[in-house]
């Protein structure tokens, strides 16, 4: 499975982005589809993901001002943010997961399937 970020670049704060994710595969043929960022010194955080049934969920960071789709016929997962913000400033990475957990005495185990990452895309908030 391959992903490919797209649409970072240099925005003013208070502006609006969209990247993009091409998949090589059906998007809803993952449980989940999702947008992370790592910033500078920073651990890799979730930013939305989206289930293969529509659900959506949002860091709070980003609640209100952002959201995750998909398209199947493009096979394409988008992020769409708005009122950025200098601390918005990050790489930007598409994940998709496929894994299936089961439960062992209340503890998830890994059974099949992957995590997939695609390369990161570069959004930089400018003040």
């Amino acid at each position: 499975v391959q992903l490919q970020a797209f649409g970072g670049g240099l925005v003013q704060a208070g502006g609006f982005l969209r990247l993009s994710c091409e998949v090589s595969r059906d998007i809803f043929s993952f449980n989940t589809m999702g947008w992370y960022r790592q910033a500078p010194g920073k651990q890799r955080e979730l930013v939305a993901t989206i289930s293969s049934g529509g659900t959506t969920s949002y860091a709070d960071s980003v609640k209100g001002r952002s959201t995750i789709s998909g398209d199947n016929a493009k096979n394409t997962v988008y992020l769409q943010m708005s009122s950025l913000k200098p601390e918005d400033t990050a790489v930007y990475y598409c994940n998709a997961d496929d894994r299936v957990f089961l439960d062992y005495e209340g503890t998830p185990v890994e059974y099949s399937g992957m995590n997939y990452w695609g390369k990161g895309t570069l959004v930089t908030v400018s003040r």
